[in-house]
């Protein structure tokens, strides 16, 4: 009796070492398979496919450990079942992971180089503003004027005392300029001849520059008005300078601007900063000098305000007026536009609007 109670205690201990080592068999696989899958690597779809197979086919080695989980005792079944779903989880992911790998490196399939830009790529283009300046640029670069630039907010001085402006004069009011509150002298400049001003003070004639620039001005914005704009200013102080240079120089930029066959005529006018002055205006390019709504009926189309410098101009920046005169002009470059384009409400410029935009694609 106390004989088969030992045998049967021995086989009752074989057979807990027995399912111990089977769970301890199991995780071990387990274990050694997730490390293999984690260090997969394939060059191409078929590799990748292999891989799969060998996995996680009907016949692969996963699919194989879920058989031997059938024997697997019913108190170790939740355990190493997790372990199970985790690995092949682990191994789909990888397989997933290396056929998207392949296929962004496969020539036929993305031909991906990273060292090209995304393809196709849209072009922008150069603001209508943008292009009439530079053609404007351009224009006087062939007559021999450089280009100078300055500063947008400026002192009262460079942009009405050095140009003649009287102390009394509209253009200092609140209503017409954006003075700065704390500091009543300091502006937003309200033309370009504050260049002007600062090119004659540092530097002797022969000048001949021109100045493009944003200029500011307390305006109600409409179609034909806006709170800022684009101006380009021209100046040219030398000996011996005529109203007939002015006239030729003008002459020569209307037509390359606008056709050989405009005309242009001046009209007196008045500016603080030239004596004599005058408006320039061109024949009108759509009805030819006929009439029409643009130029009002009358053949012709203001563009531009000119004159010869007022000697005390030339003085208060420092030039001899005695030994030197000079000529300055300057025009808006959305009037120039306008013209240029058949645009009538100005307010198109500002707007940002690419159905408007995108119509000057052709032009750049």
């Amino acid at each position: 009796m106390i004989r088969r109670l030992s045998i049967a205690n021995n086989s009752l201990s074989l057979q807990g070492i027995t399912r111990i080592q089977t769970e301890k068999n199991m995780i071990e696989k387990i274990e050694t398979l997730l490390d293999e899958i984690k260090s997969l690597s394939a060059n191409d779809e078929k590799e990748v496919e292999a891989l799969r197979i060998k996995y996680l086919s009907k016949k692969g080695v996963i699919n194989d450990l879920m058989t031997d989980f059938r024997s697997v005792p019913a108190s170790d079944k939740r355990e190493i079942g997790m372990r199970l779903n985790e690995l092949k989880n682990a191994a789909q992911e990888k397989i997933n992971s290396l056929r998207e790998s392949v296929r962004c490196h496969d020539e036929n399939a993305c031909a991906l180089d990273l060292t090209c830009t995304p393809y196709p790529v849209k072009l922008g283009s150069r603001h209508p503003l943008s292009l009439v300046k530079q053609e404007i640029i351009d224009i006087f670069a062939r007559l021999g004027f450089a280009m100078a630039d300055g500063p947008e907010v400026e002192d009262d001085w460079h942009v009405f005392s050095s140009m003649n402006f009287p102390e009394d004069h509209p253009a200092r009011d609140m209503q017409d300029t954006f003075f700065i509150e704390q500091h009543p002298d300091i502006l937003l400049r309200t033309h370009t001849s504050s260049v002007q001003s600062r090119v004659m003070e540092h530097s002797q004639p022969p000048i001949r520059v021109i100045c493009p620039g944003r200029v500011f001005r307390n305006e109600v914005i409409s179609a034909r008005a806006h709170c800022f704009f684009h101006q380009v200013e021209g100046l040219y102080v030398d000996r011996d300078v005529s109203f007939t240079d002015l006239k030729q120089v003008l002459l020569l930029f209307a037509q390359e601007m606008f056709g050989k066959d405009t005309k242009i005529r001046l009209r007196p006018s008045y500016f603080p900063f030239t004596e004599p002055s005058a408006e320039m205006d061109i024949s009108c390019d759509i009805c030819g000098g006929k009439g029409c709504s643009l130029c009002k009926g009358t053949g012709w189309v203001e563009i531009l305000g000119c004159g010869m410098v007022d000697p005390a101009v030339l003085d208060a920046n420092g030039i001899d007026s005695k030994q030197f005169k000079g000529y300055a002009f300057g025009m808006g470059v959305e009037r120039v536009a306008n013209l240029k384009y058949k645009i009538k409400d100005l307010r198109l410029f500002s707007e940002n609007d690419l159905r408007f935009l995108e119509e000057f694609t052709a032009a750049n």
